[in-house]
């Protein structure tokens, strides 16, 4: 409802600090923050379709609020979790399978844009969308 639409990335937050803590290195980290991700959703009641497209790659994710999937970030590494609805905030707790740590994710509107937040090993990050 509130999060359907087509986002595009508008702007990053920390997020080569963030991919750095993820072990990402130096030319994807570069190339990562100029990935021009798209993201488009659609919820109907508790189910989700996500379709994220950037420069690196096009998936199609779909989840079930409160019900765990697997998922792999744009530089392969793996992970499972699932995503709930927390007020009016998507909040994810996602455990990697290589190293058992956990990455959290946040996805809520502020005003006209689309805010989205990760947390990992203390390192904070924040990308902007702007519907387009």
């Amino acid at each position: 409802m509130a999060f359907d639409g087509t986002w595009k990335v508008d702007r990053n937050e920390n997020y080569e600090k963030f991919m750095e803590a993820m072990g990402i290195g130096m030319m994807k980290r570069k190339l990562g923050a100029h990935d021009n991700l798209k993201i488009t959703i659609q919820q109907n009641g508790d189910k989700f379709n996500v379709k994220e497209a950037s420069n690196f790659r096009t998936i199609d994710i779909e989840f079930t609020l409160g019900v765990s999937f697997e998922y792999s970030l744009a530089d392969g590494t793996e992970l499972t979790g699932a995503w709930t609805l927390e007020g009016n905030k998507l909040v994810a707790t996602f455990t990697r399978k290589d190293n058992g740590k956990v990455l959290k994710a946040t996805r809520e509107i502020v005003g006209d844009e689309l805010v989205q937040t990760y947390l990992y090993e203390g390192v904070e990050s924040k990308r902007f969308f702007k519907r387009g």
